[in-house]
């Protein structure tokens, strides 16, 4: 089982990559599973059609100590399983003490014994790395991490913060960076500008995904591209992306 954190800045596309490529490894023949850390549970909604799914902490609200799996978590758009760790009432509580209570739980109901996932996949709020948000850096949660960005500034300083601490826990033995995922918004010389942040932080640019409006069609409709138009080129970069992530080779 690989265990993956996809990082990244609020609102640089991370949760719509995260999908995307979940999708692709599920036609590609993979179990997939995806776990979204934001409060604002958003991160599994094209896989699931839309439908908002009971997040960890609402559930774990309603029921205490009788949560099941079958509670928190969804078979969504080929098979992948889905599960969102939700967050506290807002203005009361810590969202990333939210996510330690949804790990924690997924962990106690054995949740990757009884599913038998082949990767999962953390989709991980990037503004800050502190408390539950650093869970899959420094708890050994997550063994790789990948960061989607842009060429906008504040972009870029999130993944060098989220770059800073992966080097922080190196030593431990826990995640390792992997490279970023260029998501293009059109910033000029972005390619350049990206792959030389790539450098400094000593890990390189793995894909570019260029600006399409394909992600917004299929996004109305609450589908992935990958489902929604599966024969458009932006697919064909997710399932590249996918490849690349895999190891470079589809399954069977």
């Amino acid at each position: 089982m690989r265990k993956i954190a996809i990082y990244g800045k609020g609102g640089i596309g991370k949760s719509t990559t995260t999908a995307n490529v979940s999708a692709a490894l599920a036609r590609q023949g993979y179990r997939v599973m995806q776990i979204g850390c934001d409060p604002k549970a958003d991160s599994t909604r094209t896989l699931m059609g839309g439908r908002e799914i009971p997040t960890i902490l609402d559930v774990q609200r309603e029921k205490k100590n009788g949560v099941r799996l079958e509670d928190i978590v969804f078979t969504g758009f080929g098979g992948v399983l889905c599960a969102e760790s939700g967050g506290p009432t807002p203005g009361v509580g810590c969202a990333g003490r939210g996510i330690i209570a949804a790990f924690e739980t997924l962990e106690f109901l054995k949740a990757f014994e009884v599913y038998r996932p082949d990767i999962v996949f953390y989709d991980v709020l990037g503004d800050v790395v502190c408390g539950g948000f650093a869970m899959p850096l420094r708890k050994g949660y997550a063994e790789e991490i990948y960061i989607v960005t842009s060429g906008e500034k504040m972009s870029l300083f999130a993944a060098r913060n989220i770059a800073r601490a992966v080097e922080q826990f190196k030593g431990r033995g826990y995640a390792r960076l992997k490279g970023l995922i260029l998501n293009a918004r059109g910033v000029p010389n972005e390619a350049a500008l990206v792959k030389a942040a790539a450098e400094e932080m000593g890990t390189r640019v793995i894909i570019e995904i260029p600006r399409d409006s394909t992600v917004q069609l299929c996004e109305e409709r609450n589908v992935t591209v990958v489902e929604g138009a599966p024969d458009s080129p932006l697919a064909g970069i997710y399932h590249r992306l996918a490849e690349i992530i895999a190891g470079g080779r589809t399954k069977g």
